[in-house]
């Protein structure tokens, strides 16, 4: 079994050529990227990088200020979407494609079903959102199945809370949203409902989901009880809407904010869409490692981001706020769970490392990303731009300067741009840096899946072998072993910015747990491509420790034979 790599991609970003980007840029201003911009070229040159699979962000309907009115789909109300080009995560109707992805609107459903057939096509496999916490405020499904019920359409709204509403309601209070109202038309919602954020005020505030709704899955939030039997509508709506993206022979579904639906309906809907289509992977997105094992175990995903572990240990370690001992400390909490955890360093939530509010050069989390993607078997996530070292420091409207890239703006990736270099995919028009950040990734990531140890192997971390070694510095290093069969991967990496030499010691039990305690001599080579290669009897590695040079911001790979 490959490892698992995930592209994931901003789609309305990842094809726009135009170089405007005016602040709050409307999309004649600013251009937008769209599905057919993924052409044959573009995804194997994405393949090449060693990816498996391509998360389009922000493929179903959403919110946004665009009039498509002319193509019958509702228009929406500037007050309740954020940005010009809106929130991904506001989905306006759940059985349709944002049409600003399109190039002929009224086909925006077969462009997507040509792009899952490319994709496919170039043996790399698809992933979108599911978003089942909340909705727009202003949902209008035009485009749902015959025989399907809007949400919300069969409520009983004269009442807080009942087991088959779609929503929460405020009975007596009018919605009265954060944003002021421009021009004639604005948002009528009486009663309010409760926002995706489960603010329980008809006034929510500028930091609330306020243009939001917030779904009903038969837990009353008002008296803290649940009532699941029968099952409530939501669920059996729910189960529709996956049904019919599996349909459009779709490979995943990342579930947005999974910890905020009852882990009790995942127990229930992962099963029956696995049984009509059981290739089907559900990513979680949760932030609570205190339910992670529950979401896997009971809930039924495959895979949970980890977030609160090991990504906030490494930002922490990189920013100079912990010592890479705390790695350790980081996986042992995930311990018997490790196969079902997504790392990653960058995605559209977090900010880029290569701005000033991460690291503010893209090369300090090289050591990162080697452990991130080689400590264990499981799948590992890259953002687009993240193998260029894009900045994400631009102001482009309501996302201001703070180091993340827009989901909110319609916007021109500028250092993106130049890698598509309109359509050529030729580099020429990259930086030094920039090109030799990207072919290092392509370099790492090809490596995962080239060695049965790395895509299959146990893990041992040397670290409490090398607690007392003054040639080990533990502040700066860190260090383990991946192995399989006969084959072994040593790894060592240095998060600092100073060149480094040091013994690591590598002791007795490691052998025997490695079933190499018979072989005498060892030998290994760096496949990240360094010239220092290693030699050592197991007797030195054991009392003295196997000697490496390190480079400031990187780490070695070796293949011990």
């Amino acid at each position: 079994m490959d490892k698992i790599i995930i592209y994931q991609v901003l789609t309305r970003l990842f094809g726009n050529k135009n170089q405007t980007n005016k602040k709050n840029g409307s999309i004649e201003e600013n251009g937008c990227g769209k599905l057919n911009d993924f052409t044959p070229k573009a995804l194997q040159e994405i393949k090449a990088l060693g990816i498996s699979h391509i998360w389009y962000t922000g493929i179903i309907e959403h919110a946004i200020t665009t009039d498509y009115s002319q193509y019958n789909i509702s228009s929406d109300f500037p007050e309740v979407v954020k940005g010009k080009a809106g929130s991904p995560y506001a989905i306006k109707d759940y059985y349709d494609v944002n049409p600003d992805l399109a190039t002929d609107v009224p086909n925006r459903i077969q462009e997507f079903e040509q792009l899952v057939e490319r994709t496919h096509n170039e043996n790399l496999k698809v992933i979108i959102d599911f978003v089942p916490n909340h909705l727009a405020r202003h949902y209008v499904s035009d485009s749902k199945p015959e025989g399907s019920v809007d949400f919300g359409f069969n409520d009983n709204v004269n009442v807080r809370f009942n087991r088959d509403n779609n929503f929460y309601y405020i009975p007596g209070k009018d919605f009265d949203g954060p944003v002021t109202p421009k021009g004639s038309k604005h948002l009528i919602e009486s009663p309010a409902k409760v926002t995706g954020n489960d603010c329980l005020s008809a006034k929510p505030g500028i930091h609330d989901w306020y243009e939001t709704v917030k779904l009903n899955y038969g837990v009353d939030i008002f008296n803290d009880t649940k009532h699941f039997d029968p099952i409530p509508d939501t669920w059996l709506k729910m189960l529709d809407v996956l049904h019919y993206w599996s349909a459009k022979k779709i490979d995943g579904f990342r579930c947005d904010m999974a910890e905020m639906v009852p882990v009790e309906f995942w127990n229930w809907v992962i099963p029956k869409v696995k049984e009509k289509y059981p290739h089907i992977l559900f990513i979680a997105e949760v932030y609570n490692p205190n339910l992670y094992r529950q979401y896997i175990t009971y809930g039924g995903f495959d895979f949970l981001y980890d977030k609160v572990g090991l990504y906030d240990t490494l930002k922490a370690i990189i920013q100079g706020h912990e010592k890479p001992k705390a790695i350790t400390r980081a996986w042992d909490i995930l311990n018997g769970i490790h196969q079902h955890m997504l790392f990653f360093l960058e995605n559209h939530d977090e900010q880029r490392i290569a701005s000033t509010f991460f690291a503010g050069e893209a090369k300090k989390a090289i050591p990162a990303m080697i452990v991130s993607g080689a400590m264990y078997s499981n799948p590992l996530m890259l953002y687009f731009g993240q193998e260029l070292g894009e900045p994400g420091m631009d102001e482009e409207g309501f996302s201001g300067l703070d180091g993340r890239t827009t989901i909110f703006d319609y916007w021109g990736v500028e250092l993106y741009q130049k890698w598509i270099n309109n359509g050529k995919y030729n580099n020429e028009l990259l930086s030094e840096e920039a090109l030799n950040l990207r072919n290092w990734h392509k370099n790492f990531l090809n490596i995962l899946n080239r060695y049965d140890a790395i895509k299959l192997g146990k893990f041992y971390d040397l670290m409490w072998s090398n607690e007392d070694n003054d040639t080990f510095d533990s502040s700066k290093l860190y260090t383990f072993l991946r192995f399989y069969n006969d084959e072994i991967i040593f790894v060592v990496v240095n998060f600092s910015g100073e060149k480094l030499k040091c013994r690591v010691k590598i002791p007795a039990h490691a052998f025997f747990t490695m079933g190499t305690e018979s072989k005498k001599y060892l030998k290994g080579i760096d496949l990240l491509g360094g010239k220092n290669k290693i030699s050592f009897p197991q007797e030195v590695a054991i009392t003295n420790g196997v000697g490496v040079k390190i480079p400031p911001y990187s780490g070695r790979i070796y293949q011990l034979k």
